[in-house]
């Protein structure tokens, strides 16, 4: 499985690139953003189908984790996915919270059954979305915190919406979450 790549990148068409690595060529499926210079290094989701092996790459590791949550809904396949993902992580993260189909509905190939699905399904789903960033070296900390509140009982939801409010508070994990608990008991 190929996990990350990185080389000297070349622009096949609008949705796909070439990643020249140790002079061999892989296209990788990538919506470049216009005025951007394109990425040497990708993180990358191996699509294996019966006749095809795509790869999918994305700039950050947030991309790709919120890409796999995508195209485990049923109906959403990658090409679809690749698709969503050209709105950026936190459009997305913000109209699946906010039950925006009319958001989904703008992409290609995505109607309003989907989007709904996308929705309801991804809202569940979304809190492993937040534990899993470790773009921050304090998230770690607060990854634990939540799994400690969902431990007690507490809804995923609930756990992150309490961290959230933490950030700066507290310097180990124990008094974070008493300063969580103290803020789910109001």
């Amino acid at each position: 499985m190929i996990a990350k790549l990185t080389g000297k990148p070349e622009i096949l068409d609008h949705q796909s690139i070439i990643l020249d690595v140790n002079n061999v060529g892989y296209k990788i499926f990538f919506n470049p953003k216009p005025n951007q210079p394109l990425p040497s290094t990708l993180f990358i989701h191996t699509h294996v189908k019966d006749d095809a092996l795509d790869l999918y790459g994305f700039i950050a590791k947030d991309e790709l984790q919120l890409f796999k949550l995508l195209i485990s809904v049923s109906g959403i396949g990658p090409k679809t996915g690749i698709n969503v993902m050209d709105k950026g992580v936190e459009a997305i993260t913000q109209a699946v919270s906010k039950g925006d189909v009319d958001f989904f509905t703008t992409v290609p190939r995505l109607g309003r059954k989907n989007a709904q699905k996308i929705i309801i399904e991804l809202k569940n789903k979304m809190g492993s979305l937040e534990e899993l960033d470790l773009s921050e070296e304090g998230q770690k900390i607060n990854s634990e915190v939540v799994a400690a509140l969902k431990s007690f009982g507490f809804s995923a939801r609930e756990a992150i919406d309490a961290t959230k409010g933490i950030k700066d508070q507290g310097e180990t994990i124990t008094d974070k979450l008493k300063i969580a608990l103290k803020q789910l008991g109001k």
